[in-house]
C-alpha cells in the first residue's frame, strides 16, 4: 500500500467524522449527557487526525495521478487549495474538541457555551471538507464535474477550464 491507497482510504474518515461528530453534539446538548459530549469531542479529534492524514499523503496521490490522460491539473490545485483550508479548520475543530474534554471532564459552567461552539465549528468544518471531497473526487470521477481534458487538449498542454 502507497501514499495514494492511505490517501483514498482516509479521505473519508475526516468528512464521516465531521458530521457525525456534529449529530453527536447535539445529542449530546439535547439530553444534557456530558458522556455524550465526551464521544462527539473524540469523534471531532478524530476527524483532525484524519485531515491531517490525507493532507500528509495528498502530495504522493497527486503524483500517481497527474500525468494520467484526462486529469485536469485546474482540478488538483482547487483540491490542495481547499484541502489546506479545510485542514487549517479541522485542526481548529480539534483543538476546540480538546478544550471541551477539559471543560467537560471538570464539570464546569462552560460545559454547554463551549459545546455549541463546537457544534457551529463542526457544522462548518464538515461543509469545507465535504467541498474538499468533493473537488477531489473530480479529479478521478469525471461523472461529477466538468473539468475532464479530452485527449485534444492533453496533446496541446491546455486543460478543460
Amino acid at each position: 500500500m502507497n501514499e495514494t491507497h492511505i490517501h483514498l482510504l482516509i479521505t473519508h474518515l475526516p468528512i464521516i467524522c465531521a458530521v457525525l461528530g456534529a449529530f453527536v453534539l447535539i445529542h449530546g446538548i439535547w439530553k444534557k449527557s456530558n458522556v455524550t459530549l465526551i464521544a462527539a469531542y473524540n469523534i471531532l479529534i478524530i476527524s483532525a487526525i484524519g485531515a491531517g492524514i490525507a493532507y500528509a499523503t495528498g502530495e504522493g496521490a497527486e503524483e500517481a495521478v497527474e500525468h494520467l490522460q484526462g486529469i485536469s491539473k485546474n482540478v488538483i490545485e482547487e483540491h490542495q487549495e481547499s484541502a489546506l483550508i479545510s485542514l487549517i479548520g479541522l485542526i481548529v475543530i480539534g483543538i476546540i474538541a480538546v478544550i471541551g474534554l477539559f471543560v467537560t471532564w471538570r464539570t464546569s459552567s462552560l460545559i454547554r457555551p463551549v459545546a455549541l461552539i463546537a457544534l457551529v465549528a463542526a457544522l462548518a468544518g464538515f461543509g469545507l471538507i465535504a467541498w474538499t471531497g468533493y473537488l477531489g473526487g473530480q479529479i478521478r470521477h469525471t461523472e461529477i464535474g466538468n473539468h475532464s481534458v479530452s485527449p485534444a487538449q492533453e496533446g496541446n498542454g491546455k486543460d478543460n477550464d
